[in-house]
């Protein structure tokens, strides 16, 4: 199955929340996969998934587009709850990112 395949099948489903399985999945079919860590820096500092790159959700919407300038990439957003990764994928939406995930209940 392609990784196109599996991200329609996942929205279709679940819009765009994912659990951590499914996105081990994408991250596992496509090497072109940024996992995006919103926490704070010290929350991300303290602990963060392997090659996450962090933008804190409240300077996100300034930074995003010099650090993940391909709108097509597929992004995994995260933090601790879901929460504000939700809030991320909606302001990522907003930017005309179009392969955007959010892993529902944090991490």
């Amino acid at each position: 199955m392609k990784v196109i395949d599996v991200i329609k099948k996942i929205r279709k489903r679940y819009s765009e929340d994912i659990t951590i399985n499914e996105s081990k999945m994408i991250i596992n079919k496509n090497d072109n996969v940024v996992l995006l860590d919103v926490r704070s820096s010290q929350e991300f500092n303290e602990g963060h998934l392997i090659n996450a790159i962090n933008i804190p959700l409240y300077e996100l919407e300034a930074r995003v587009e010099s650090r993940i300038k391909d709108k097509s990439t597929i992004i995994i957003a995260y933090c601790s709850a879901g929460i504000r990764s939700k809030k991320a994928v909606k302001i990522l939406k907003k930017l005309k990112y179009s392969n955007v995930f959010n892993i529902k209940e944090g991490v």
